[in-house]
């Protein structure tokens, strides 16, 4: 399996390329609008074909690239089951399975951060969890439905019961961190640790962020698959 993580500094997103090296298939997850021309041409410098673009969720804090991507490349756009973006090729539901070659890619439901996200697990051992599990944090649920009892029950019920050498590999990280276990995560996040449903419920309440910046802009977009202009 090739496997790369790829970061907007502009927005602290990672995207994720998964591709089997014997069939030169591929799949991007939660691209980024100002990125298609660097991930269009490490596609091509690999010799890889693209055949899904997968989002975790209608992301708040970027445009995707996916529209772009698919115009691109002939890809499949693919959202996770109820995600309102109708433009979608396929929305995938809780338990579903997808493949690349030989590679599965295995969607998890995790809602909480918004009432539609899914994480991703690949071939049984790299867990993309989007919004939902962070690296020693989590998602924020107070926008787009979030519900912070639901983020817990996902993260705690779903994600936290894989076997403890998984590796994380989350949506963001806004201080350098790149992966994490599953194991870690269990044992150190300073939001899920040892905190009963009703005290994750409480500290998130508690927690009042001030809203993305690219909110206004990112929900709309990111409905209609990114399909807008990049302004300089």
């Amino acid at each position: 399996m090739l496997f790369r993580q790829l970061f907007d500094p502009g927005t602290s997103t990672y995207t994720y390329l998964i591709a089997d090296i014997q069939t030169r298939e591929a799949a991007l997850v939660d691209a980024v609008l100002e990125q298609v021309e660097r991930d269009t041409r490490l596609l091509r410098e690999l010799g890889l074909a693209l055949r899904y673009c997968l989002e975790t969720h209608v992301h708040a804090d970027h445009v995707t690239g996916a529209g772009q991507l698919k115009a691109l490349t002939g890809c499949q756009t693919i959202v996770p089951q109820y995600a309102e973006v109708a433009c979608a090729d396929r929305q995938l539901h809780d338990d579903e399975e997808i493949w690349i070659g030989d590679i599965s890619i295995k969607a998890i439901a995790t809602p909480g951060h918004t009432d539609s996200h899914l994480a991703y697990l690949v071939n049984q051992t790299h867990l993309l969890t989007g919004d939902a599990l962070l690296i020693r944090g989590c998602g924020r649920t107070d926008f787009q439905s979030g519900n912070a009892g639901l983020l817990y029950d996902a993260i705690t019920q779903r994600l936290f019961t894989l076997p403890g050498d998984t590796l994380v590999y989350p949506g963001h990280d806004y201080r350098g961190q790149t992966v994490s276990t599953i194991w870690e995560e269990r044992q150190w996040n300073p939001r899920l640790a040892r905190r009963s449903r009703q005290d994750f419920i409480e500290f998130m309440a508690g927690l009042r962020l001030p809203p993305p910046q690219k909110m206004m802009e990112a929900v709309p977009a990111n409905q209609v698959c990114g399909q807008v202009e990049v302004h300089a």
